[in-house]
C-alpha cells in the first residue's frame, strides 16, 4: 500500500493541503527573481549599448550576456544537486540568494561590460540552483493532487517575473530597475526560512523527529506515524538500490526515467520556448505589425502569466501528462509553420504583407497558449517525479545541465540561422522540432499522473 492524499488517520483527522500549497508558493518567489533575472538582456540589451554616456558597450559585447548565462547554469547544477543530500533541500535552496543578490548590485553598479558579464554568472548561479533544487522539494512536499495541480509554480513564477522586468525596462533604467528588484530574494529568504525540511531527506539522515515533525506541517495532522512508517518503508526501499553514476545508465527504471527527463528538456527548449522569452522583443521588432515590440511583448507576457495559471489550476491536473505534452507540441509546432511561411513570403518573395501583420503577435500568443499545459509545464512538473531517492541528485545534476545546453544550443542556433539564411529559418527549424517530438514522445514519456513517488517506481520497474 501506498500513501495517498486525504489519508485518515486512526483518530479520524484528515490530511489538509494548503501547508504544502503554501510551501510550493513562497518556493515560487525565488522563480519571481530568476524569471527577472532570465528576461533581464530583452530590455536592458539595448538600452545598455545604446548608452553611450554611462556605458561603453558594444552590440557584440552585449551579445555574450545571453551566452554566459546559460553556460553559468551548467557549471552551477552539480555542485547544488550534490548539496541537496549534504545539507538539504531547504537549505541550498536558500542559498539561492546570494547570487540573486549579487547580480542585482553588479547590474546597478556596472559600468564595465565585465562587469555585467559577472552578474549574468551570478543570474545563472541562480537558475543552477533553483533547477537543481526545488522541482526535487516540490515532489517531496507535495501530495500527488497538490503536485498535479501546483507542481509547475517554477515557469509559473519565472514568467511573472519576465512579465515584470518587461515593464521595469520600458519606464526605468538598469541601476534603478536593480533596486526595485533587490527586495524580492530577501523576502524569499524571510518566508522559505519559516517552511519546513523535506521529510525525504530528514529520513534519509536517519533524523526521525524532524521528519516527523516536517510531516505534521504538511499533512496538518498530529497523528502522523502510519503516514511516516509508510513513507519510511518506501525510502529506504529507494535509497536501498544501488545509486551510483552508472546505476543511473545501467538499472532500466532509472534510465527509462532519465531519457524521459532528457527528452523533456530538449525537446522544451528546442521548440524555441525559451528563446521566445529570451528575445521576445527583438522578434516582434524584426516581424513587423501594428503594434510596438515593447507593446507586443507587454501583452505577450502577460498572456503567458494568465495562460499558465489556467493550465496550472484546470488543465494539467485533469489530463494525462502525455495527452497534454503530445497535443501541446503538435499545436505549437503548426503556430510555427505559420509564423515561418510568414516570415518567409515577408523575407524572401517580397510580397506585400502589410495586411496581415497582425501574424506575428497572434502566432505567438497561440504559441503560449498551445504551451501553456505541455511545452512550459510538464517538462519541470515530471522533473519532480520520475527519480528514485537513490539517484535524485544525480538525476537533477544531468537534467539541470541539460536544461542550460537546451537555452545555450537554441539561442546560438536561433542566432546563427538568422544570420546565414533568414530570419524566418530558426521558426522552420522549431516546428521541425516539434514534430519529431510529437510522434517520439508516445515512446518515451510515462505517464505519472495522479501516483505517489513510490507507485512512479513501480510502474518504471514494470515498465
Amino acid at each position: 500500500m501506498v500513501v495517498k492524499a486525504n489519508f485518515s488517520t486512526s483518530k479520524g483527522e484528515s490530511e489538509k493541503n494548503w501547508a504544502q500549497v503554501l510551501a510550493v508558493f513562497i518556493s515560487g518567489l525565488a522563480g519571481i527573481s530568476n524569471g527577472l533575472l532570465f528576461s533581464w538582456p530583452s530590455p536592458y540589451l539595448v538600452k545598455i549599448t545604446q548608452d553611450k554616456v554611462n556605458y561603453d558597450i558594444t552590440e557584440e559585447a552585449g551579445s555574450y550576456f545571453n551566452i554566459i548565462h546559460p553556460l553559468s547554469l551548467i557549471c552551477a547544477c552539480p555542485f547544488f544537486a550534490k548539496l541537496i543530500d549534504i545539507i538539504g533541500r531547504k537549505r541550498t535552496m536558500l542559498l539561492i540568494v546570494i547570487p540573486q543578490i549579487a547580480s542585482w548590485l553588479l547590474s546597478g553598479f556596472a559600468k564595465s561590460v565585465y562587469v555585467f558579464y559577472a552578474a549574468r554568472v551570478c543570474a545563472g548561479l541562480a537558475d543552477g540552483c533553483i533547477f537543481a533544487v526545488l522541482p526535487a522539494y516540490i515532489g517531496e512536499v507535495a501530495n500527488p493532487s497538490v503536485r498535479g495541480k501546483w507542481g509547475n509554480i517554477i515557469p509559473t513564477s519565472m514568467y511573472l517575473g519576465e512579465f515584470l522586468i518587461t515593464i521595469i525596462g520600458s519606464y526605468f533604467d538598469v541601476k534603478t530597475a536593480s533596486f526595485i528588484c533587490l527586495p524580492l530574494p530577501i523576502l524569499f529568504l524571510i518566508l522559505f526560512s519559516l517552511m519546513p525540511e523535506s521529510p525525504y531527506y530528514y529520513i534519509i539522515k536517519g533524523r526521525e523527529e524532524n521528519a516527523k515533525q516536517s510531516l505534521r506541517f504538511l499533512k496538518r495532522i498530529n497523528n502522523i506515524d502510519d503516514i511516516y512508517q509508510q513513507l519510511k518503508c518506501d525510502v529506504e526501499r529507494q535509497i536501498a538500490e544501488s545509486g551510483t553514476w552508472c546505476d543511473l545508465f545501467k538499472i532500466k527504471s532509472n534510465r527509462k526515467a532519465l531519457v524521459a527527463g532528457l527528452f523533456l528538456r530538449f525537446t522544451q527548449q528546442l521548440s524555441g520556448f525559451s528563446v521566445f522569452l529570451t528575445f521576445t522583443q527583438l522578434i516582434f521588432q524584426k516581424s513587423g505589425g501594428n503594434i510596438s515590440h515593447e507593446t507586443s511583448s507587454i501583452v505577450y507576457l502577460g498572456f503567458c502569466i494568465a495562460l499558465n495559471l489556467i493550465a496550472m489550476i484546470f488543465i494539467v491536473p485533469r489530463f494525462n501528462r502525455l495527452t497534454c505534452f503530445v497535443s501541446s507540441t503538435a499545436l505549437c509546432g503548426i503556430t510555427m509553420l505559420i509564423l515561418a511561411i510568414y516570415l518567409y513570403v515577408d523575407e524572401c518573395l517580397h510580397v506585400d504583407v502589410s495586411s496581415f501583420n497582425w501574424i506575428p503577435l497572434t502566432m505567438m500568443v497561440l504559441y503560449q497558449i498551445f504551451a501553456s499545459y505541455g511545452i512550459a509545464v510538464i517538462p519541470t512538473l515530471m522533473l519532480s517525479e520520475l527519480y528514485s531517492a537513490s539517484v535524485k541528485s544525480k538525476a537533477m545534476t544531468l537534467l539541470s545541465m541539460s536544461f542550460g545546453a537546451g537555452i545555450f544550443i537554441a539561442s546560438s542556433l536561433f542566432y546563427q540561422l538568422n544570420i546565414n539564411f533568414g530570419f524566418y529559418s530558426p521558426f522552420f527549424f522549431f516546428f521541425a522540432c516539434c514534430g519529431v517530438s510529437t510522434a517520439a514522445s508516445y515512446y518515451i514519456i510515462p505517464e505519472t499522473r495522479g501516483k505517489t513517488l513510490e507507485e512512479i517506481q513501480v510502474m518504471l520497474k514494470a515498465i
